[in-house]
């Protein structure tokens, strides 16, 4: 049985959703039960023979508008008495690991796929939507969005990684960046491994990859630190960085 939120992707075209769902990890969640993602053809909603969901914006300007009757009638279809509903904007809240970690505790997440120049005002009025958006970019269309979204809540789901305790380490889930990763060989073109990563020592393992998630986080996205989760040593050792750097 599902153990996250259903997902439901409404969208103009389906076919470019369905490899990436039937692949990899969260192929194997879908297949097992551990998630359920469903995929709505908008254009089965069209009110006309000729399937029309577009129109020319009002007050004139580049591109077609989705119209409010396919796509309101899409969404009240699939939405369930609690469903939170989504469209892929990007005027929307960035998506980020702690909305992630919101959005993995509702019972369904209607994504709403755009394309063409964006959607009409009145869907969103209508329905209640809430604009999200993965980045400050333009796409072509929501479709990558939604997956995006998709593959970031369910991977949260409990049961859809192999080690329960991966999503606890990836970056941002501490509010830090993740440390560097090595495997074999110990040297790459007379590139070590860290050593103490070889010692068995867990505890000082956890003391390197704690300062390295550090650094990195105060070299590359400084803008994090002031959410992280700090203590006193780590706060003492970007003390230091702060004093290297200048």
């Amino acid at each position: 049985m599902a153990g996250g939120p259903r997902i439901d992707i409404i969208t103009l075209f389906p076919e470019l959703l369905e490899p990436f769902l039937k692949g990899s990890v969260l192929g194997a969640a879908l297949r097992e039960g551990r998630v359920d993602v469903r995929v709505t053809d908008l254009r089965a909603y069209a009110p006309d023979r000729h399937r029309t969901v577009d129109d020319t914006p009002h007050g004139g300007g580049d591109g077609m508008v989705l119209k409010c009757e396919p796509t309101v009638a899409a969404i009240e279809a699939v939405r369930g008495p609690d469903g939170r509903v989504f469209a892929l904007s990007p005027r929307g809240r960035v998506l980020d690991q702690a909305l992630a970690r919101e959005l993995v505790s509702e019972r369904q997440i209607v994504l709403v796929c755009g394309r063409y120049a964006g959607l009409d005002e009145r869907i969103l009025e209508e329905t209640g939507a809430e604009e999200l958006s993965i980045g400050d970019y333009v796409l072509s269309g929501g479709e990558a969005a939604a997956l995006v979204v998709t593959e970031v809540v369910t991977r949260l789901v409990p049961g859809v990684l192999g080690n329960p305790t991966s999503p606890q380490r990836d970056s941002f889930s501490g509010g830090l960046l993740e440390h560097p990763l090595y495997t074999r060989p110990r040297v790459f073109r007379g590139r070590e491994v860290p050593e103490v990563l070889l010692s068995g020592n867990h505890a000082e393992i956890e003391r390197l990859r704690r300062k390295q998630s550090l650094r990195l986080t105060f070299e590359r996205r400084p803008d994090l630190l002031e959410r992280a989760e700090l203590c006193e040593e780590d706060r003492r050792f970007l003390r230091e960085l702060k004093h290297e750097r200048d």
